[in-house]
């Protein structure tokens, strides 16, 4: 029976270290994303579903660290407790346990899952606001962004540097990187 910690921040700029550092638990084993919660496509994730085995428990620190999308929230504890996996989740003092779900935890569950979904939703919505809001002042266009060579961001990554530090020797951003990098991977 072993802890696993899942922990996710949405970008690479942001620092994981508060996630789950007062539950005063041993982890077994800890799985690290820094990538956006809008999907399940993300490689700490899968890494920890197939590690998990019956009778582990998955301890995450809120809700919308596993996800932003109400059904891909409910088909991870879904797909968890159905491999005999319990998952805790901290902020919200909601642990899953398998067989022994209660109608005020599915509740309390749905309510701030959909939440984690409205907070993301606003999100974007912001973001196209303020993208048309550039548009109407002239200061956006999307065709004039900086056309970078992902070969020689991945070489830089793959000689050592920090994302950081290839964003700064490139004059692009850490998101660029971390783009050119995943492209790499799917190659």
């Amino acid at each position: 029976m072993a802890h696993v910690a899942y922990i996710r921040v949405s970008t690479t700029e942001q620092n994981t270290d508060r996630q789950l550092a007062d539950t005063g638990i041993e982890f077994d084993k800890i799985f690290e994303d820094k990538a956006s919660g809008k999907n399940t496509e993300r490689q700490g994730l899968t890494d920890m579903l197939d590690y998990v085995r019956e009778g582990d428990t998955v301890h995450v620190h809120s809700i919308d660290r596993l996800g932003r999308s109400l059904i891909d929230l409910k088909t991870l504890v879904t797909q968890l407790n159905d491999k005999g996996v319990a998952v805790h989740f901290h902020k919200e003092n909601l642990p899953f346990e398998v067989g022994k779900q209660n109608s005020m935890q599915i509740l309390m569950f749905n309510m701030l899952g959909a939440f984690a979904e409205f907070e993301r939703s606003i999100i974007k919505e912001r973001q196209r606001e303020g993208i048309e809001k550039a548009k109407e002042k002239g200061v956006y266009n999307k065709d004039k962004r900086k056309k970078v060579d992902y070969t020689e961001l991945n070489a830089a990554i793959e000689s050592g540097m920090s994302y950081r530090q290839v964003a700064e020797k490139f004059n692009v951003g850490v998101g660029t990187v971390d783009r050119a990098v995943k492209a790499h991977k799917k190659i």
